[in-house]
């Protein structure tokens, strides 16, 4: 995850003066090497001045959309314990999850970010547990009745939230609801007179060079502007299920959290949400929200306060090109099925482990996070045509989607288990295996279901060694067939390294998690005992 955007209260004033007075200083020194050049290629050279006026201005669309981007300050008591959840949305389920999402915590740039501001700001992290803390950020105003978008981060926790306008008066805000997932939020103030706004744009049209601008609060200095253009799009971050994000090479800093990307319409297409810095600062690499993901968020929360999303009911994973050609899909593209969940959806339409969604309702399945944000987005109970890949082939399934459900099975902890004592096992290619006895099933936590051989072992030098098998790994498939035995499996393997193939597709359970691994064979691959 990267970091996000909301900052402590307090600047250094000191920075502005250090950083005029190197500038003067280096202006200074390199005054002597100015050097006179010829008049004529300076007449050449000059700009006329009505060229000058003819340089575009965002004057007039900062004029237009300022007073309905606001600063938004969140106060919460300091020997407040962190909040254990969120009740605004199903944070616990992952929707259509991906065996390597895990869940939203720290990371290094959050703790890089804090020692930033502890030294720019003596004191900072001196303060007492017990004292009042405050992080600004920002957010715009959609609705003329006082309703307000902003970041989940930004308010998450909080015990108090006020709006603050331009013109700095302040308003009580009340949250109406949120959403880890897409990290949301609107806010409600009273108002007895229509507000100024801003609209929706289409993110959808937005194209990798279009110039923008970004308006919020950074440092909690105010209102701030800066402009920049689409650098990318459909970034994902691993911060969440359905990143998709924008990046921005416009200026944006912690506190800039929450506020809106304009397009040159002064329409709304994203909201500021991460940067991407080394320093603490931005070095033009921000991410923004969309407003094709957002929009539909927030207008449930404004409906009933919470999000109510379309599942599926798969685990899946990305379509790796060694497993593309076991599977002989013609692309390395869509999202394949690695478990189905009993009486899920997909389950009750057909839906098997192997298969390859390629298409949903039309929309084509590049990568594998483009799944989750199609289904969360269609009509519960509405009927899909799904296009999957399946044996060499395709076929049409048409599941009806479902609502996420509140309290999801999840997986169990990662553990190392501790292995019972030598089981008589068989050795192939490297891997030493053993029955899938009552013993390894309590050891291992497996689910009575999962049926398959245990790997007790695995050299070094195998080529499931470079894949990432680990002793506790239960192989249940080979080549997309059910294993019983040891003696099978090793039988399988062989027949793959001695004939024309040369790569196998393994079903690996791990820590209760289905994954498929497709792993290139050696014929050099040492067969120890």
């Amino acid at each position: 995850m990267l970091p996000r955007l909301n900052a402590p209260v307090g600047f250094s004033r000191h920075w502005g003066r250090y950083a005029l007075g190197g500038l003067l200083a280096a202006s200074l020194a390199l005054a002597p090497l100015v050097v006179p050049f010829d008049s004529a290629l300076a007449a050449e050279t000059a700009v006329a001045p009505h060229d000058l006026a003819a340089l575009p201005s965002l004057a007039p669309l900062v004029k237009r959309v300022m007073s309905a981007v606001v600063n938004v300050s969140a106060e919460e008591k300091g020997d407040k314990t962190a909040a254990a959840g969120d009740d605004s949305d199903n944070s616990d389920n992952p929707g259509e999850s991906t065996p390597d999402q895990g869940q939203q915590g720290h990371s290094p740039f959050d703790e890089l970010l804090r020692k930033f501001f502890e030294q720019q700001m003596p004191g900072l992290g001196n303060q007492p547990h017990n004292q009042e803390r405050v992080a600004l950020g920002s957010g715009f105003i959609i609705d003329p009745q006082g309703y307000v978008v902003t970041n989940n981060h930004v308010v998450q926790g909080a015990d108090k939230v006020t709006v603050i306008f331009q013109d700095d008066t302040r308003h009580p805000a009340k949250v109406i609801g949120r959403d880890t997932k897409t990290d949301l939020a609107l806010l409600k103030i009273k108002t007895d007179k229509p507000l100024p706004f801003v609209t929706w744009g289409d993110s959808n049209a937005a194209q990798v060079g279009d110039w923008v601008l970004a308006v919020g609060n950074p440092f909690g200095l105010g209102g701030t502007v800066s402009s920049g253009i689409i650098s990318a799009r459909g970034r994902d971050i691993h911060s969440g299920p359905y990143d998709d994000f924008l990046q921005l090479d416009a200026a944006i800093n912690r506190g800039n959290s929450g506020g809106p990307t304009f397009n040159l319409a002064g329409q709304v297409i994203g909201i500021n949400t991460a940067i991407y810095s080394p320093n603490g600062g931005s070095v033009g690499i921000g991410f923004a929200i969309p407003s094709s993901l957002a929009k539909p968020v927030i207008e449930q929360l404004k409906g009933h306060g919470k999000v109510d999303r379309g599942w599926l009911g798969v685990q899946i994973q990305e379509v790796t090109p060694e497993i593309a050609k076991n599977l002989g899909l013609p692309t390395p593209e869509g999202a394949l099925v690695a478990d189905v969940t009993v009486d899920g959806p997909a389950s009750k339409a057909g839906f098997k482990q192997g298969d390859v969604i390629t298409a949903f309702d039309g929309h084509p399945i590049h990568h594998v996070r483009d799944l989750p944000i199609i289904v969360a987005e269609t009509p519960v109970n509405e009927k899909a045509t799904v296009k999957v890949w399946r044996k060499d082939g395709q076929i049409m399934l048409n599941p009806t989607i479902a609502a996420m459900p509140n309290n999801p099975k999840l997986a169990a902890a990662a553990t190392t288990p501790e292995p019972p004592k030598e089981p008589q096992h068989v050795s192939a290619l490297g891997l030493k295996l053993a029955p899938l006895d009552q013993d390894w099933h309590t050891r291992l936590h497996i689910a009575k279901g999962v049926k398959g051989v245990v790997v007790t072992s695995v050299a070094n030098d195998s080529p499931f060694a470079r894949e990432g098998l680990q002793p506790g790994d239960i192989i249940q498939t080979i080549d997309q067939e059910a294993v019983a035995s040891p003696r099978e499996a090793a039988k399988r393997l062989e027949a793959v390294r001695d004939g024309k193939r040369k790569s196998v597709l393994l079903l690996i359970n791990r820590n209760g998690s289905n994954a498929y691994v497709a792993v290139s064979m050696d014929k050099n691959a040492d067969d120890n005992g």
